[in-house]
């Protein structure tokens, strides 16, 4: 019987190996809506853009359909590095808690848990994320300062011969700190909102509606922070010193609303990023336990 329970176990490694690809099969979905946030966020001094929409058909017009996918490698990069840490990590977590206490975890160790595996992704992913930053932002620099990178394996490299290895994990800081808050709230609300909604519905709709909830709970929490991590990934010069300096100078010279600058594209963007994402997860879980494992329970996310 002991042999029974341990086989029917997921591996570690396939914990990593289902959040990364969950979280890439989402990035392939939702990255115009990324690009648009980060256009929103680096131009809120200019104007350039008057809503969400105009900088959606301004690309498009400007630059081209293709436009709208500039910086997909590295997103990709960065689906595969820290999203494969964080959502492999948490679910390692989850599984050794129900082991250890067995019973579901609190909401504060959810909480906990979350904070532990933003931090562990946050600092595999920070390459990816200057790169993807850089990428989706270059069309809109004047072409003698565009830096024109072919892919994000091109932007490693230059980035690391013109301006040294350590510029790769530049905005580290502000991009440990939104992780943290992002899955705090990301991987802790949907847990709990999925134990509170099992009353209400099960399967697929079970999956969505608490990460439809948890995206929502994630935007407000997480927005000035990844704003702040924004303006210093791409900053050419020294304007900001950190993540509260950016927060300081940005409330006192745009007004504190700036802190949420596109907030809709946000929304749009990390609301269908975790829906798809934990679904994915959830299927590519259960998919391995009905193949592999033989095992058709409900996932322990």
């Amino acid at each position: 019987m002991a042999y029974s329970i341990e086989k029917k176990s997921i591996p570690g490694y396939m914990m990593y190996i289902n959040g990364g690809l969950a979280g890439m099969l989402g990035t392939c979905i939702v990255q115009p809506l990324d690009l648009v946030k980060t256009r929103m966020q680096i131009s809120a001094t200019t104007g350039e853009y008057k809503s969400s929409f105009d900088c959606l058909l301004k690309v498009f017009k400007n630059e081209g359909i293709l436009a709208l996918y500039n910086g997909l490698s590295a997103g990709l990069m960065r689906q595969a590095t820290y999203t494969t840490a964080r959502m492999g990590f948490y679910q390692m977590e989850i599984d050794a808690y129900r082991k250890h206490f067995n019973a579901p975890p609190t909401v504060l160790a959810s909480m906990g848990m979350g904070i532990l595996a933003g931090a562990f992704g946050a600092m595999f992913g920070n390459p990816a994320e200057v790169a993807l930053i850089r990428m989706m932002s270059d069309n809109r620099l004047p072409p003698a300062e565009r830096r024109n990178y072919k892919g994000v394996v091109n932007a490693f490299v230059r980035i690391v011969k013109d301006e040294g290895v350590t510029t790769l994990w530049k905005g580290c800081m502000p991009t440990v700190g939104r992780a943290m808050i992002v899955n705090m709230v990301q991987l802790a609300s949907y847990s709990q909102l999925k134990a509170a909604f099992s009353e209400y519905f099960s399967g697929l709709s079970l999956h969505i509606a608490a990460a439809m909830m948890s995206g929502l709970l994630t935007t407000i929490a997480s927005m000035p922070l990844d704003m702040a991590k924004t303006r210093i990934q791409q900053q050419k010069t020294a304007e900001y010193k950190g993540t509260m300096d950016v927060l300081m100078k940005v409330s006192k010279n745009e007004g504190i609303a700036s802190l949420w600058k596109g907030f809709t594209p946000y929304l749009c963007r990390l609301g269908p990023h975790t829906v798809f994402a934990f679904i994915f997860l959830e299927q590519l879980t259960k998919a391995y336990k009905h193949i592999v494992l033989g095992d058709d329970s409900e996932s322990n996310i």
